[in-house]
């Protein structure tokens, strides 16, 4: 199933949502995630899409602060912008800034040259976690399709 998430602007498959029920690591929800992004068909080679997560990441840690996690990537394995995301409602240890856990992780996928859509993407994300009930709707889904659910009611 696909949604076009009015809050974020972006058509979600439900493949590249996933909710962890246990606390993770950084680098098991990493690759969970290029996982479920990869099994949308947006990904033309996993291996260079996971090893660009991963340095993207050594690099400075994607973890935001207030529970968020935005890793991003933009390169030639990625064939269309897509978004996949994790919620865990115990938290993940993200190495953040307010060293708080994480419980919601954007991660996008996004094609080389997409500076335009990503830029818009990161606004439209940065503005629903913004939303005073925004992170607690999300961390109390249990499945995939609730979290869609969430994101579809602005």
């Amino acid at each position: 199933m696909k949604v076009t998430s009015p809050v974020l602007g972006i058509d979600i498959d439900e493949t590249s949502v996933l909710v962890f029920q246990e606390s993770p690591s950084k680098h098991d929800v990493l690759d969970a995630l290029v996982d479920a992004v990869s099994e949308t068909g947006a990904v033309d080679d996993v291996d260079a899409f996971r090893a660009a997560v991963h340095d993207r990441e050594r690099v400075l840690s994607t973890g935001i602060g207030q529970g968020v996690a935005i890793p991003h990537v933009r390169i030639d394995a990625v064939t269309r912008p897509t978004l996949g995301i994790g919620v865990s409602a115990k938290g993940v240890d993200f190495d953040t800034l307010d060293d708080a856990p994480v419980h919601v992780i954007f991660m996008f996928a996004m094609p080389t040259g997409s500076q335009k859509e990503y830029l818009s993407l990161l606004s439209k994300v940065m503005q629903a976690v913004k939303s005073p009930d925004f992170n607690d709707r999300l961390t109390t889904c249990t499945t995939p399709a609730e979290v869609l659910e969430a994101l579809s009611t602005p």
